[in-house]
């Protein structure tokens, strides 16, 4: 089942997606450090340990929203780190917070989404995706595409939501379900966006699921490692 951020709209996925991130990018920044307490920033620098020492000469961030992951990358030194993403309001304060910090010359912020990348066969380093793979309209289409751009022994470092199991799941579904959908329509004014981000997360295939998925479209060296409890999981694989 596909699971969209507005259930009246006949419009697909892909396009309710980038509405609702357009929606919400005046507080993207500001609800992802009060929803997750901050612990965000840790994941991903957990993801970018990944290839740390590298020193890829190119890093293609996709779902770049703001340009957090895109920014983390930057500790691995690569010649340079391009973030794609299909909504232009997110992409619009990523441009601003990238010039303010003044990494422009390093950073290039643009239009685009994983089914439809416009880089040639096997020029990327590394990809990474924060947040972003439950999102795609179509998983298996996008993720090829992303095999397809990436240099034969290229990174694919995947940081997603998961869901947790044993005790814990029963206080996280709760926080989740209930505290993050009215947190966020008080804050983002989007009724839906936060009701979506819980239903996304539950629907996504994660763990070994999401593994089986990368294998059969011939990357390698599979792995997963969850953080925190289960609440997000690093997905790692090569070309």
């Amino acid at each position: 089942m596909t699971v969209t951020p507005y259930k009246e709209s006949t419009t697909g996925k892909k396009e309710q997606v980038a509405k609702m991130f357009d929606n919400i990018a005046f507080r993207y920044d500001f609800l992802n450090q009060v929803l997750s307490m901050g612990i965000h920033h840790r994941w991903r620098k957990k993801a970018v340990a990944y290839f740390i020492h590298d020193k890829p000469a190119l890093v293609l961030d996709i779902a770049t929203g703001t340009g957090d992951f895109a920014i983390e990358a930057l500790t691995a030194h690569p010649g340079k780190v391009i973030g794609v993403d299909i909504s232009e309001g997110m992409l619009k304060f990523g441009r601003e917070k990238i010039n303010k910090l003044n990494l422009q010359d390093k950073i290039e912020l643009k239009s685009g989404d994983a089914e439809n990348l416009d880089f040639i066969d096997n020029s990327v380093d590394v990809i990474t995706v924060g947040f972003g793979v439950r999102n795609y309209e179509n998983l298996e289409k996008g993720l090829q595409n992303m095999y397809r751009v990436l240099k034969p022994g290229g990174k694919l470092v995947i940081l997603e939501f998961s869901k947790p199991t044993g005790a814990f799941k029963y206080l996280y579904n709760f926080y989740f379900k209930y505290i993050t959908p009215a947190i966020g329509k008080i804050f983002s004014k989007d009724n839906s966006a936060y009701t979506y981000l819980p239903a996304s997360v539950q629907a996504f295939p994660d763990g070994e699921k999401f593994i089986s998925v990368l294998n059969s479209l011939g990357y390698k060296n599979t792995g997963f490692k969850p953080l925190t409890l289960g609440v997000a999981t690093i997905y790692t694989a090569t070309k």
